[in-house]
């Protein structure tokens, strides 16, 4: 269903007080529109080629563009503001000052029940100097997720590609992510968390506040990235980083524990992590050997999460990737 334009007007502050108490009340006033398909305030500006869902509460000085569609129930809190090819899920929330999309060729797609946060910043051009002014940039986001203030989420860098970020994920303030990432699920990036073109993060990940981490790099399922930390190399499944220049530290055993993990699972994933990085001196065995000992060890072996991460350290070790994050007593003889 299409909702009409409402005429951009001067408002004072007693008619945006009015309007807020309306919306606490539910009472409709002159200078408020109801109907059967949702709310728009008459400051607010919505093209009437836009498609609006059932429900929606469009606040004032709110701008919806015309090849914008809106799902059932959303709200756009006062100055948010959704641009160019984008189609907002139902249940969507915007909060005052956030922008989602942008007048580029291409399209930014949202599943339901996600939050954009003040003056978050969702679907805009790349900043890659490599991106072509015309070609089409894509960025698509699932569902359930939590994307605070003044964070800042960039399309595609080229038509070929898409900026992906899965389910259940929440972004906390001032974080970052840049073209190309694919984002898995049911990750945390604390405050201040800044992805660089082309980042790889599984599902479980956990960050601490203001980490950055390099281009290409890739983050496995349930690492823990501490607070600090630049990621210049691949984290393997499970595993725990640090530092300026992130070293492992062991594995993300309390992460582990949060997740469901066995403490039979565990003690497993620890003799093998201490196996392959940190062996005696009585096994001076190479690296790859330390790995192939361990897929066919008889015990540690019939643990999928062990193979899981042995699977995960080698294709961290591959010739297209970065490498891994360095032990701080490596020993790769």
């Amino acid at each position: 269903m299409r909702l009409a334009r409402g005429r951009p007007r001067k408002t004072c502050l007693a008619a945006l007080g009015r309007f807020f108490r309306e919306l606490s009340t539910g009472a409709a006033g002159e200078s408020t529109v109801f109907d059967s398909a949702g709310f728009i305030h008459p400051t607010a500006v919505v093209h009437q080629d836009a498609v609006v869902g059932r429900g929606v509460s469009v606040g004032p000085f709110c701008t919806v563009g015309s090849s914008v569609k809106i799902g059932d129930q959303c709200q756009l809190y006062p100055g948010s503001h959704v641009f160019g090819n984008t189609e907002l899920g139902d249940n969507c929330v915007l909060m005052t000052g956030a922008v989602v999309g942008d007048d580029l060729p291409g399209s930014t797609l949202l599943g339901f029940n996600n939050s954009i946060g003040h003056h978050a910043v969702v679907g805009a051009k790349c900043q890659d100097l490599k991106y072509k002014i015309g070609e089409p940039c894509f960025l698509s986001i699932g569902n359930n997720n939590d994307i605070r203030e003044f964070s800042s989420i960039h399309r595609s860098s080229k038509s070929s590609d898409c900026t992906v970020i899965g389910n259940n994920n929440l972004i906390m303030g001032s974080c970052h992510i840049a073209h190309d990432c694919k984002i898995g699920n049911c990750n945390i990036f604390a405050n201040s968390t800044l992805l660089a073109g082309h980042v790889v993060v599984e599902d479980y990940v956990h960050t601490a506040g203001a980490v950055v981490v390099h281009q290409f790099c890739h983050l496995g399922s349930f690492s823990f990235i501490g607070g600090g930390s630049a990621i210049s190399q691949d984290v393997p499944k499970y595993m725990m980083v640090a530092g300026g220049r992130a070293e492992l530290h062991g594995l993300n055993l309390e992460g582990l524990r949060r997740h469901g993990f066995t403490d039979l699972e565990m003690r497993s994933l620890r003799t093998a992590y201490q196996r392959i990085f940190m062996p005696s001196n009585a096994n001076p065995v190479r690296f790859e050997e330390r790995l192939a000992e361990l897929e066919q060890h008889e015990a540690l072996a019939g643990f999928p999460a062990v193979l899981s991460m042995t699977r995960s350290i080698r294709s961290c070790l591959a010739e297209d990737r970065r490498g891994i994050c360095k032990i701080r007593h490596w020993n790769a003889s």
